[in-house]
């Protein structure tokens, strides 16, 4: 099989071409300036992010994860606090509970949305529960209006996980705004991906902004000064300058992956467990993940039919090695979500014909009878 014939699962190449010029037009530009820290391009940014998301202030940091930490240190909780996280989500927001010095308390995920399930909150609250920590998986918006309830109800703070979740809606609103702190991470490979790593939080509460924009800097905002015990976690300008042309874009970007989520939602057979789409929801597809009990023999059939898929993510977090003694507890919707899902094509770098030559191939799948 050519190379031509391969349906890649993503080219980080191929989808950036279009925006070549752009890109390397703002990166010339930082170059010349002889100014790479925190300079014009990150305060730019950080003003059309936040107009963007609808938020007030955006902190541009290095990466999602430090986005993480960061905002669940400035909550001020007490240490060794209870925090809530969904048991199917990426490792990263549960490290950064722990490495903030607080105790993940896994909640499972409704198996349709693989977003968290508010139904299950109550099961999962202690006496010690200070915080939620949702994450908005695979571009579509967690119920935040019945969890932002709940936390209300019961003092909580939330932080938002909208690593894939860049520009989805909940009704009006859009993710990174209904909690205390929306935390992104710009990773290459996210609907709003930089050339490298990157990260930023939005939040409308004015004293929490301050501290943040001090402790990605040393706990500083005055050369020399440091008022708080801080980090080195700041937003290259040249990342925020390439992040200013991709934004400009982002809207663009999201129709195209809607329009092959389309084309998926009608050319996939009936058989095949797919998204869920709700009226109020306003989804992005960062990820398309499907759920099928033969998910690898899946997999096979279409890798050998030129495919690349993903799978997101083959391991729990509760079973992961370096969750012993952290992580304890039977979350079997969690176990069934890892075994079965599978993640298709759907990049800005793909076309309708890439999409139905999937889901035909797909289609075909049922001939040997394995989807039975």
């Amino acid at each position: 099989m050519s190379e031509s014939q391969i349906i890649e699962y993503e080219s980080l190449a191929r989808s950036n071409l279009a925006f070549m010029q752009e890109l390397e037009t703002a990166a010339a530009r930082v170059i010349r300036s002889g100014w790479y820290v925190l300079g014009q391009e990150v305060s730019a940014f950080e003003s059309e992010f936040a107009h963007y998301v609808g938020g007030k202030h955006c902190i541009g940091v290095a990466n999602g994860l430090d986005a993480l930490i960061l905002s669940i240190e400035a909550l001020d909780l007490p240490k060794g606090s209870d925090i809530l996280v969904a048991s199917n989500t990426y490792i990263a927001t549960i490290l950064a509970v722990v490495r903030a010095g607080h105790r993940p308390v896994l909640v499972e995920p409704e198996l349709e949305t693989f977003n968290m399930d508010p139904a299950r909150l109550p099961l999962a609250m202690t006496a010690n529960t200070r915080a939620i920590c949702v994450t908005h998986m695979f571009g579509k918006a967690c119920r935040m209006d019945a969890i932002g309830a709940f936390a209300r109800e019961h003092g909580l703070r939330v932080v938002e996980d909208c690593a894939q979740s860049h520009g989805a809606r909940l009704g009006a609103q859009m993710t990174g705004t209904f909690g205390d702190a929306g935390c992104f991470s710009f990773y290459p490979t996210k609907n709003l991906g930089a050339l490298g790593d990157a990260g930023a939080i939005v939040t409308d509460d004015d004293a929490l902004a301050d501290r943040l924009r001090h402790t990605r800097n040393y706990g500083s905002k005055q050369k020399y000064v440091n008022r708080y015990v801080g980090v080195n976690s700041r937003l290259d300008e040249l990342q925020a300058a390439l992040l200013r042309v991709k934004l400009h874009h982002l809207d663009a970007m999201t129709a195209h992956k809607r329009a092959l989520a389309n084309v998926y939602f009608a050319r996939l057979p009936a058989w095949l467990a797919q998204p869920v789409r709700r009226p109020d929801e306003y989804d992005v597809f960062h990820i398309y993940g499907i759920r099928h009990p033969r998910r690898d023999a899946l997999r096979q059939h279409l890798l050998e039919h030129g495919v690349k898929t993903e799978i997101h993510y083959p391991i729990p977090p509760h079973r992961q090695e370096a969750m012993r003694g952290i992580l304890a507890g039977i979350y079997p919707v969690a176990e069934e979500l890892h075994a079965t899902e599978l993640s298709l094509p759907i990049s800005v770098g793909h076309t309708t014909q890439d999409v139905e030559r999937v889901a035909g191939l797909i289609g075909a799948f049922a001939d040997t009878g394995a989807a039975l």
